[in-house]
């Protein structure tokens, strides 16, 4: 059984929270980890390259030399890929397929492995609600100073990812200023975000939604 502690908004230790055993006690895969975050970053990437080919070109179309009588292979014009400034055989047109595809089953496995990975190091708090944070940089500011006085790893970390279970506006613009925090919601959670923090802050709900 996996533990996490809570705290209001006050910075106030209330108890510690169960976390669920199916997400955070899930057994910690760095290969399926790793191949998630390949096939996310894959589905993000887009074709740019492109090189031109014989009709594309600039340049004129009269022959080289004659067609016979030189010793020397028939060339129909300087455009073609064997001179200087022809065109390019086989290169890429601007048209190439990155994506990769990833089944729902192999996607959860990944994202509670890293869930777990965390939970086992004891770099998750929770707090119960955010509904009556004042969103502003200093107010947030303030609580976080609070909450690393009293844990020491939090203290430590310099990417802390915020997970809500809806995208919450207070959150945002009370966080989205200070330096190291991103901000998730558990709609938008995919595993390179989550592989990039070194400490998760959960709301209540989102935790309970997890299960």
């Amino acid at each position: 059984m996996i533990k996490a502690p809570l705290y209001n908004l006050k910075g106030e230790k209330l108890s510690d929270i169960t976390l669920p055993k199916a997400v955070f006690e899930t057994e910690v895969s760095p290969s399926i980890i790793a191949q998630s975050v390949r096939v996310y970053l894959n589905n993000q990437r887009s074709a740019h390259a492109k090189v031109k080919d014989v009709g594309e070109v600039a340049g004129t179309t009269k022959k080289m030399w004659a067609q016979k009588g030189t010793g020397r292979a028939r060339h129909g014009s300087s455009k073609f890929g064997l001179f200087v400034g022809g065109a390019s055989a086989h290169g890429p047109q601007g048209n190439q397929k990155f994506s990769l595809t990833l089944n729902k089953k192999t996607k959860k496995v990944a994202l509670n492995s890293l869930l777990s990975q965390f939970a086992q190091t004891k770099n998750i708090l929770v707090v119960d609600d955010f509904k009556d944070l004042t969103p502003k940089t200093k107010e947030a500011g303030h609580f976080i100073d609070i909450l690393e006085k009293d844990n020491e790893v939090l203290a430590k970390s310099k990417k802390i990812g915020i997970i809500t279970d809806v995208a919450d506006k207070n959150v945002i613009r009370a966080f989205k200023n200070i330096s190291g925090f991103q901000l998730l919601s558990l709609r938008s959670l995919n595993t390179l975000d989550l592989s990039k923090q070194n400490f998760l802050i959960f709301n209540q709900k989102a935790v309970e939604a997890l299960k």
